[in-house]
């Protein structure tokens, strides 16, 4: 009993330290080399193969005397201290929000691989105690362990999100849990080996620290403010020009920002509602110009912070302002308040809502479902407005009909060089008689020529695509990682000496299905209760918790024959195309979650009763666990369809692929399927 007891803490330790480096990993990386944060889901992507690759590769079940862990992870720290590349994505088709004349950034395509590369390599030696550790034990126990382990590890890195905590803490514990892993092991002068390289890891990340003592921590960002010579104080994230604390009145100050003033000469906006504060500079304008209230409503409260110590202005200090730290969609959702005027303040982030999807925190801000939401909010003569450096004519044609959709007028557009625009529409600007405003004129549309702009929706979110496509540097490097993991996965078969029908072709495709039900699942509640970091991870968490509810079911009343679930399970799917998020957002909040959770999460668990059915039986529990993290791997990779087919249509996918689990499970059997239990 006491071998069992300690090989339970030591999975349990192991699946908390694999699921609490992978998240530092995709939360670290990007803020450094802030060309990986547009394809940070292919950092998922590598953690997936990279824990299949490290089961695969400890059948053997001897663990190397020196782990190359330690190494590994130096690597991937030097390498991120000393690239700091840019965004070089060119398309005329599809927007990046970062330094794009940076030669600096020319390296991209090779660094995303190397990258790539150095993460599977880091989880896989993490994950090589996994298999052994996984046949130790009767597999539903040993499932349950490491979903125990992963909620632990999920909890752990949200809780350091809420404290602000930072890299070194975050490095901290990384190195503690992996050297409480290998005292577990015999010790030995490879066990000083690896603690001597970790602690070089921490003092890098000290040393780095100590570099950029301004830098800040968000949920979101690493953020960090300067002064100009001027004395303006500007705000940079994850390395990239972001906002400026621009006093009313500075000459610097955009003409976007006071556009609606010259519109309207004279006009006065008691009741503001602007979402996107920031450090306040449009709060503090509002204010300048004879606001009574303002309703400031950010979702980073760092930035929130900043704008409270450092605007020279002090917009957050005044009485009638009252700041929100929340996400503007669901802001709107919860309000029934009228304003007389809503500023969209340039809410362009520079980071993804998860990395399970493609996603941006502003995705569902952007959508004609939100600007009906907007519309809502406004009183009988107010207006909405919405300004950016919009880099692209068609970015702005493409707001112009949306809001003309939205509204049904044509909206007022002022478009200042190539870059630069302000747009508004609402009552005040559909009681003109003529379309024109009593101040500053307007300026034409650009002419963008075809194709024509698709509309942002809440099913397809994608305000930054011109049209559905998949990007070829999407494609490209997709093919690379795919590619490289199936040499990889060929290598690591015939080192083990694992013949290929070792894999399971059912398990393989529950990955797939599973990853793209989860994606699914996320959007849907970002879309429901906001795209803030904690309505991910609480959704990620509740996923996980399914998950220990179905082995729990299953191992309390086993299941016999599946095909009933499985038949469940596509009735709930079908529910769920049939009811998509949008048609979920009643009110009041708790009959909204309540019915969230029935439609996004019976999917999910009901497809954790059939896979805990059929990975209570196997005979081969590490090959089964490693071939469904290697079909999160590929599903990983289908998620790039939902910039073509919007997100109901990954339902269609998800279906199709439980159909193919159907068939492997019950009726077509080969490989290390054949080994199932009993027809379905």
């Amino acid at each position: 009993m006491a071998v069992l007891a300690r090989r339970d803490i030591r999975l349990f330790l192991t699946s908390l330290v694999i699921l609490f480096v992978e998240l530092l990993l995709i939360r670290w990386i990007p803020a450094n080399v802030r060309y990986i944060g547009f394809f940070s889901n292919f950092l998922l992507i590598s953690s997936f193969l990279g824990i299949g690759l490290g089961i695969l590769l400890g059948r053997r079940g001897a663990s190397p005397r020196l782990s190359p862990f330690a190494f590994l992870l130096a690597a991937i720290v030097a390498l991120s201290f000393n690239l700091q590349l840019n965004v070089q994505v060119r398309s005329q088709d599809e927007l990046f929000f970062g330094l794009a004349d940076s030669r600096a950034a020319d390296l991209n395509f090779l660094i995303l691989p190397l990258v790539v590369a150095l993460v599977v390599a880091v989880m896989a030696s993490l994950a090589l105690p996994l298999g052994p550790l996984l046949k130790s034990m009767p597999p539903l126990k040993a499932y349950a362990i490491d979903i125990a382990g992963s909620l632990t590890g999920i909890a752990s890195f949200t809780i350091l999100s809420a404290i602000g905590a930072d890299p070194v803490v975050w490095f901290s514990i990384a190195v503690a849990l992996v050297a409480v892993l290998e005292l577990g092991r015999r010790l030995s002068i490879w066990t000083l080996v690896n603690g001597v390289v970790l602690a070089v890891v921490f003092a890098l990340v000290v040393i780095q620290a100590n570099d950029h003592r301004s830098d800040i921590w968000s949920p979101y960002y690493r953020i960090n403010s300067f002064n100009d010579s001027t004395g303006l104080v500007h705000i940079t994230v994850d390395g990239v020009p972001h906002q400026a604390l621009h006093p009313v009145g500075q000459p610097k100050l955009e003409e976007f920002y006071e556009q609606v003033y010259r519109w309207f000469p004279g006009r006065t906006y008691p009741e503001v509602l602007i979402i996107g504060a920031g450090s306040g500079s449009d709060a503090a304008i509002a204010l300048a110009r004879g606001a009574e209230r303002v309703d400031a409503v950010e979702i980073d409260p760092r930035l929130l912070q900043i704008g409270r110590e450092r605007h020279p202005d002090r917009p957050y200090d005044d009485p009638r302002v009252t700041a929100y730290l929340n996400d503007g969609r669901a802001f709107l959702r919860t309000s029934d308040k009228k304003y007389d005027l809503i500023v969209f303040a340039l809410p362009d982030s520079l980071t993804l809502v998860s990395q399970q999807s493609s996603l941006r925190l502003e995705s569902f801000l952007f959508t004609e479902e939100a600007f009906l939401s907007v519309r809502e909010h406004l009183s009988a003569d107010g207006i909405f407005v919405l300004y950016n450096y919009y880099r692209d004519e068609w970015l702005v044609s493409k707001l112009a009909t949306m809001l003309g959709d939205a509204f049904g007028h044509q909206p007022l557009v002022n478009v200042y060089g190539a870059h630069k625009a302000a747009l508004a529409a609402g009552p005040l600007v559909a009681g003109l008689s003529d379309g024109r405003p009593p101040g500053q004129a307007v300026t034409a549309l650009p002419d963008v020529g075809l194709p024509l702009p698709r509309p942002a929706t809440d099913d397809w979110p994608f305000l930054y695509l011109r049209t559905p496509f998949i990007g070829t540097h999407y494609l490209v490097a997709l093919a690379i990682v795919l590619g490289g993991a199936l040499i990889a996965i060929s290598a690591a078969a015939r080192a083990t000496g694992t013949s290929i029908r070792r894999f399971s072709p059912h398990f393989f495709v529950l990955g797939v299905a599973f990853l793209l039900l989860t994606t699914r699942s996320l959007t849907s509640f970002s879309l429901l209760f906001g795209t803030t970091w904690l309505v991910n991870s609480m959704a990620f968490f509740a996923i996980l918790a399914s998950v220990l509810l179905a082995i729990f079911v299953n191992a309390r009343w086993p299941i016999t024959r599946p095909t009933p679930f499985y038949l469940l399970l596509f009735a709930s799917i079908a529910i769920a195309y049939l009811l998509p998020p949008e048609s979920l957002l009643v009110d009041p909040p708790p009959v909204r979650y309540g019915l969230a959770a029935v439609v996004a999460f019976a999917p999910v668990f009901l497809a954790n009763l059939v896979f805990s059915y059929s990975f209570r039986d196997t005979t081969t529990a590490d090959m089964a666990f490693a071939s469904n993290l290697l079909g999160a791997t590929f599903g990983g990779a289908i998620e790039y369809l939902a910039l073509v087919t919007g997100y109901q249509a990954l339902l269609i996918i998800v279906a199709a692929f439980y159909g193919l689990a159907w068939l492997f499970a019950s009726r077509v059997r080969f490989g290390a399927d054949r080994e199932l239990a009993g027809p379905g």
